[in-house]
Order: structure tokens, then sequence, then C-alpha cells
């Protein structure tokens, strides 16, 4: 263990500083302290909402759930946010099945808001952000730009902390809903290694990690902690088959069955690596660093290109005739890069009368016998399927000091001076897919290009303990911060984005589902930004705390904000205290979101249509009504209550969410025949191969309004111990103000695709050799929405999933686990047969809607193995 010098002032202070602000520290008692991996005393302090020493939890004026790494580990889900989605009622997580890059880092929702407004830190410091941009966000994380949780492995954590209020007065941008607080472990001896496999009781989703840490001593006054995590994951498939695709394999196509997946990804090489590392340089100071490499490649499914109707591939006119590429030479016999420079009228028009075209004898002696003239069919018959994939590496290092100043005029401050670098970056792959202009030459896997997102922090924290006269010190704490953030986006390669030989005969562009990067689209997107603030922690008396803080902001991009935040803990008995908080904040539209252009694949009226995402102000959006963005602000309160008597620990918080100018993706919308020409005037170039335009857009208003319930119980049972937990959140969203630019759609989605009552109840039951973990999941009513497709709405029933896990203590240092998560294999809401105007809603071959706040993959078991030394 790490050599203690410091006296206890000075290691509370230093805790306070860097750990950061959290209100009060309501720790999960289904977990025991010494399996949490912390002291005892730990559980009885908290670090109040400022950078003041920490109080204890009657004393806190705002709410966190604590979150200890052993609980964290009792899942069989491997992914980090689906074990805190167990933990945090308030946070929700869907499966994203077909949702572009939004498969490949997942958001997640607390408190009803965009995955983007919880700040997320790492021992402290503010965790740098993911380069994926979630362009198919299912409404509510519609262009949501936030941190990769998933990179976190539990083993690696001492604990979790969820702080459930704003704290951009503290913070800065995007601590609007809520801020969470990895901890990593910082043991100094000891380890352990552990083995663990499971799947889906389908038989499919076949999933295996082994994960270890080890505690090393720095010296005798320091300490390493390093971790690990190896993991792969197979592919699920909730999926029936197409009734387009199945009429096609009965008329003779051989087509895949399901021709179209809907599952979680496959998931292969995840690697998590983390450090971190401290040590005492003197009586006063200490340095510490930390940091991690991860990598993993992730591949999920697309929609079926149909053989017959796919736009810009099979056909231009919904399959009423089938596309047919010109490939007749000039007189000359000049080609095109390979191909001939046919003008389109050398080649048959080929209706499409029959289940298979190929069969047809018009298309046998026009196509399949004439070299001069080309079809898709020819090449891909049966349609195709692409699979998107990428691959993620994210990297950081923080390094810093912390101390008490020696020098006699700055003695009894305490500083934490800190430096950190963050990198996330996706390269994105598209497999069985085709450019179709560039016809039979066209290659069949492409890589679309890579994002970058690159930050660097500087900071500078102090705190001073001053006597008032009060009832204890006064804590003072100001700090400095400076921000560099960039994108990147880097060109696909050249077959991605290629304008090939058959565009002017109606083929369509680029890697069909996305389109590579195109060098024009490419560069390097920067911002900086510097903050300052203040804040202070003031004991008026014994029984009444009051918090205060203040921050300014300035933006290189948009300019200055300035925020400010209140809290209070008023003791009216012992036993009993009432509290509460009211602050302002924002949230600065990322670089991303600002400059970002991309091509999606998505269905438009039961339709797939190819839609562009522009920047906001790229002339087409602007002509769309489109504007440069701003930052979203924020007004919250909180007002709860807490009473503690022996083992009974119970808390109650009713809170407020006002967010304007709330940053989105707008609505796909149509270009019509004048907007086209109104840009063709101004020179806009490839207007005409545009069918729908998004862009961001700072277009609602919202107010998210909800109650938190939390109560822990210990006590002897069953010839053993047990403990207790109940964790409710009841929480609504109403959208206050939007445009035509948002849509009613989206409206629906914000404000009805999250349950609006969760709650766990959690029993975890100890003997000398046995343990038993059983919680239970409630899931109130949501939105039903099954491929971001008004037609296929539906209020989804309720339901309740059951989690168990049994752990038999071999000795000290062994010990095996069996469990299964839904043990029940409570199934999610399945779609209707037909959606109001009679289409099959198998027509995309799903079975389940995928807004299932509990996922749709079922039942899962597992075992696992654990030896720690």
């Amino acid at each position: 263990m790490m050599k203690r010098k410091v006296d206890l002032r000075l290691k509370k202070l230093s805790t306070a500083v860097s750990v950061a602000l959290f209100g009060s520290l309501i720790v999960n008692p289904a977990v025991s302290a010494e399996e949490q991996g912390v002291d005892k005393d730990i559980e009885k302090i908290a670090v109040v909402g400022s950078r003041g020493a920490p109080r204890s939890i009657a004393d806190s004026p705002v709410p966190v759930d604590i979150i200890g790494a052993d609980e964290l580990r009792k899942s069989g889900n491997s992914d980090m946010l689906e074990m805190l989605k167990g933990s945090v009622p308030s946070l929700n997580v869907h499966t994203n099945p077909i949702s572009d890059a939004a498969t490949l880092v997942r958001p997640a929702n607390l408190r009803g808001l965009s995955a983007d407004s919880t700040l997320i830190l790492l021992n402290g410091k503010r965790r740098h952000r993911s380069s994926v941009i979630t362009f198919l966000g299912g409404g509510i994380n519609d262009g949501a730009h936030g941190p990769d949780i998933s990179v976190f492995p539990a083993i690696a954590l001492k604990q979790v902390e969820v702080l459930r209020d704003g704290a951009a007065a503290q913070y800065g941008s995007d601590a609007i809903a809520g801020v969470m607080n990895f901890v990593l472990r910082d043991d100094a001896e000891g380890g352990a290694i552990e083995v663990k496999s499971g799947q889906y009781y389908e038989g499919d989703g076949t999933a295996t990690e082994v994960s270890g840490y080890v505690g090393m001593p720095l010296t005798q006054d320091g300490f390493v902690n390093l971790s690990f995590q190896y993991k792969n994951a197979d592919a699920t498939s909730r999926s029936v088959q197409r009734p387009d695709a199945a009429a096609f394999a009965e008329a003779g196509l051989d087509v895949a069955n399901p021709a179209q997946i809907w599952g979680s990804p496959e998931v292969k090489d995840d690697i998590s690596l983390f450090a971190n590392l401290g040590l005492d340089l003197d009586d006063y100071s200490q340095a510490y660093l930390f940091g991690n490499y991860s990598s993993r490649d992730v591949k999920g499914g697309f929609y079926y290109r149909n053989p017959h109707t796919r736009g810009g591939v099979y056909s231009n006119d919904d399959g009423a005739t089938l596309l047919v590429g010109d490939l007749t030479p000039g007189p000359l016999g000049q080609v095109n890069e390979g191909l001939g420079i046919g003008d389109g009228i050398d080649c048959p028009v080929i209706p499409i009368t029959s289940a298979n075209v190929t069969t047809q004898q018009d298309y046998i002696d026009g196509i399949q016998n004439n070299p001069n003239c080309f079809a898709f069919n020819q090449m891909v018959p049966a349609g195709f399927t692409p699979n998107f994939g990428g691959e993620i590496i994210d990297t950081s290092l923080v390094a810093g000091t912390k101390g008490e100043f020696q020098i006699d005029w700055l003695k009894g401050i305490s500083y934490d001076f800190s430096g950190s670098y963050g990198s996330n970056s996706s390269r994105y792959f598209i497999y069985n897919t085709v450019n179709a202009s560039l016809g039979p030459d066209s290659p069949r896997d492409f890589s679309p290009g890579k994002a970058i997102q690159t930050e660097w922090n500087m900071n500078a924290d102090f705190v001073k303990y001053v006597d008032l006269g009060l009832a204890a010190e006064v804590a003072f704490a100001a700090g400095l911060e400076w921000h560099d953030e960039t994108y990147e986006i880097l060109a696909g390669d050249e077959a991605s984005f290629k304008v090939g030989p058959l565009t002017s005969q109606g083929f369509g562009i680029g890697s069909n589902g996305f389109p590579g990067y195109q060098p024009s689209a490419a560069g390097e997107f920067k911002r900086k930004n510097k903050a300052v603030y203040l804040d202070t922690s003031v004991p008026f008396t014994d029984a009444f705390l009051a918090e205060f803080a203040i921050r300014f902001e300035d933006y290189d991009s948009f300019g200055s904000t300035t925020n400010y935040k209140v809290a209070a803990n008023w003791h009216l008995t012992d036993d009993f205290s009432v509290r509460g908080s009211f602050n302002t904040g924002f949230r600065a539209p990322t670089v991303g979101q600002s400059n970002v252009a991309n091509v999606q694949t998505n269905l438009s009226g039961g339709v797939l249509v190819d839609s562009a995402l522009l920047p906001p102000t790229n002339p087409i959006a602007q002509q769309l009504g489109g504007t440069e963005l701003s930052p979203e602000e924020s007004m919250s309160y909180t007002l709860g209550a807490v009473y503690n008597y022996e083992d009974f620990f119970v808390t109650l918080d009713y809170y407020q969410i006002k967010v304007e100018d709330r940053i989105s993706q707008s609505e796909k919308i149509s270009l019509s025949d004048s907007d086209k020409q109104v840009l063709k005037d101004a020179g806009v170039p490839n207007v005409d191969g545009l069918a729908q335009v998004s862009f961001f857009t700072n277009d609602f208003d919202t107010t998210t309004t909800g109650v938190d319930l939390v109560a822990n119980y210990s006590a002897s049972l069953l010839k053993g111990d047990a403990s207790f937990a109940l964790a409710y959140n009841w929480n609504e969203t109403e959208v206050d103000r939007f445009s035509a630019i948002t849509g009613d759609f989206k409206v629906a989605r914000l404000e009805k695709d999250l349950p609006k009552h969760r709650a766990t109840f959690t029993w975890l039951q100890t003997w000398q050799d046995f343990g038993l973990f059983t919680r239970a999941n409630y899931f109130g009513e949501y939105q039903g929405v099954h491929v971001d497709y008004d037609a296929t709405v539906k209020t989804a029933s309720a339901a309740v999933t059951v989690d168990m896990e049994l752990s038999y203590y071999v000795n000290d240092a062994f010990t095996i686990s069996l469990g299964a998560q839904n043990i029940f294999d409570q199934q999610a809401e399945k779609l209707d047969f037909a959606d109001a105007t009679g289409i099959p809603n198998n027509n995309w071959g799903g079975q389940y809607y995928e807004t299932s706040p509990f996922g749709f993959n079922g039942g899962y078991y597992y075992g696992k193995l654990n030896y720690r030394f």
C-alpha cells in the first residue's frame, strides 16, 4: 500500500481536488465494503458539491450513486454500459442494431437526456469524446457525440460514482444530466485473474472474457496498479426472413436466410489495458499518472438490398424496370476506365415482370448475352446485405502532482496540477457492397475513411480552508482549465467515394450504404476554450451547510458563458435532513457536430433512401434553415430528503431540468426541384445526387422532470448476512418548443421511447462458503419503434427481468460462479404483424421493437472463475 505521510486534512483536501465534485455518497449495500475493495470508513464519507473536504453522507446536498467494482462484476455482460444499466435506474441503453456508427460506440441516456449531456470523468479528470457521432441515434441520441464508456473494464475499477445533478458550474460543458466518475484501482499489492464465458439461451452471442489486475509497490512510497481485459463476442440474430427475400429464394435465387440480421454486432479482439500509478514525492506532495490503451473490431448488420428495387443499383423506378448500364464502346472503340463510354441508348429497357428478373427472356437476350449491357443482377443476382464495421482505438494519458504548498505565503493551500491527452479513432469498413457507378469493376469491400477525436487538457486546482468563526472552517476552491479539441476526418479509399463512369446513367456513387469520406470533406477542425471557477463550502451551523460555485468559460468559436450553482443541506434531526440545489449549465456544440459530413442509408416512408448529413453552415443546409450551432443552455433544481437510522438508509429526490436550444440532428428533409435549382444557381456542386438532407441544429427545448428513490437495509437473515437495495426512478421529458426541422415523429421519440418508470430491487445473501446475488429489474411502458419508421409505433408493455448469480468460495483465493441475466427469458415486445397501413412489419426482417429498454436478445447464462492472490 502506498505510504501515507500526508496529514489527515491534506489527505482529504487532495482527495477532494482529484476526485472532484460530488454529492451524497450513497453506497449500494448490495456489496459489502470489503468486497468493494474500499475501506469501511469511506462508506461514511462523501465528497460534497464543492472541491472542499469530504463530508458524511447525511451532510451532503446532492445525490450520488456509488457502485462498487464487485457489484459491477456480478453480471454476465462484459459491456460497461449494460453493467451500469442494472445499477442505475435513470440510465437507459438500447441495443442499436443497424445504426451505422452507433453500433460501434453505443450511446447511453441518463435522466432521459442525450448521451453527451452526461460528463464522463476518469479519476476525477475530464474524459475525451469518442470519434463516433451517432448519426442514427433513435431520436434521443441523433447526432450525440459523447465518450466511449465501453472501454472501461470492470476489473480495472475500484468504483463508479454517478452524480445525479447538474455540475457545469464546476466542470463546464456536458454536465447537464449529471456526472459519471470512473475510479481506477489503487492497490499496491495483490491481484486477481478472472475467466468468464456465456451465451444467450438462443445459442448465439457466445462471449469469452479474460481479465485481471495486479497491484505492486512503486518504491516504498507509491503504487502501480495494472489491469487488462480481452474478450470476443459472437453476433446475435433475432430475425425472420424478409418476405421479399423469401420470394426470391422460392423463385430460385440463392438468398441467405435470414437475408438481414437484427441483433448485436460481432466484437473481436477487444482489448483494454489500464495503468494507475501514484508516488509520494515528500511529506507534502504526491505525483500521479494513469491512462489506457484500448482497441476492438466491431462488425454489424445492414439493410438487405432487394435485387429488383434497390435505387441506384438495381432500379430507379421502384422495380418497374431494371437499371441497365450501357457499356457500348464509342465509334473509335473508346473506353472509360475499363468500361465502354456508352450513352445509355444502346441497351434495352427491361420491365421487371416476374419474381426473378434473371429468368426473363428479355433479360437473358438483352443483358446476360449482351456484353455491352450490364445490370448488377449479373454480379449479385440475389441482392446483397452490406456489413458495416470498424476498428476503434482509444488511448489516454493523465499526469499530475498534488499536495500542499510549503512556501510561507502559500502555506495551507492545497494544489492539483495536471495535464491530459486523449484520443479516440474509428476506422470504418463496409463489406459485401458495391460502388454502383463503377459497374462490373466495382470492388465488394471498402474502407470509407477514418474519424479521430483528440483532446488536450491542462488544469490547476486549489483549495484553502479559512476560519471565519462559523461551525467549521470554510473551504474556498478555485481553478483554471485550458482545453484543446480536434476532430479529424481522413478520406476513404478512392473506390469508396469515386464518381464512376456509370454515374450519368443513374447508378449510385460511392460504397453503397456508407459512401466514403471524400478528400474535400477531409481535414482537421479545431477549437480551444479556457475557464476559471470559484467554489466554496460554508458550514453556517452544525446543522446547515451551503455550497456555492460559479464558472466562467470562453470558447474561441461561439464566445463565453457563465454558470453558477447553489446547494444546501439542513439537518432537521440527527437522523433526518433535507437538501436541494439550483444550477445553470450548458453544453457546447462539439467540433465534430459543427463540421462533419456523412451519407446514411435510412428508411423514408418504408423505402430505403440515401440521406446526406451536412455541416449546418453548408449552403444546402442553410437553404433549408440551417444556422451556425450555439450552446445548449440549462437550468435545473433538485429537492430531496435523507433519512438514516442504524442499518436503514433512504433518500428521495425530485428534480427538474430545462434545456433550451438543444443540439440534435434535423429530420431528413427532401429536396424539391426548386430547392435544387436555387442551390445550382448559387454554384453548389453535386445537387442532383441528393434525395434528402439533414444537419445539426438548435431547434427544440425540453423540460425533464423526475423522482429518484434509493433505499438500503442490512440485516442478519437465513443464518447469514443480507443486504437489500431498492432504487426507483420516474422520469418524463416534454418538448416545449420545436419546428418542422425537428418534426412530430422525433418529438414523440424524445417524449415516449424511454420508459417513464424504472426500478431495481437487489438482494445479496452471503454465507461462509456461498453467496447469492439476485436483482429484479422493472421497466415501465415505453414507445415501441422499429426501423425508425413512424408507421411501426405502438405502446409496449411493462416487463420484469431477473438476474441471479450463485458463487461458491472454494477457499480464500478461488471462487466459482454461475449466473444468468434475464434468467426467466423475458421477451421484448414483439412486432405487430401489420402496421396501420397494412404493411407487414417483418418486411425488414425484425421480430422485436428496437426500443426495448432491456434489449431483445433474451436470457443469457454464464460461468466464471476468479482467482485472487
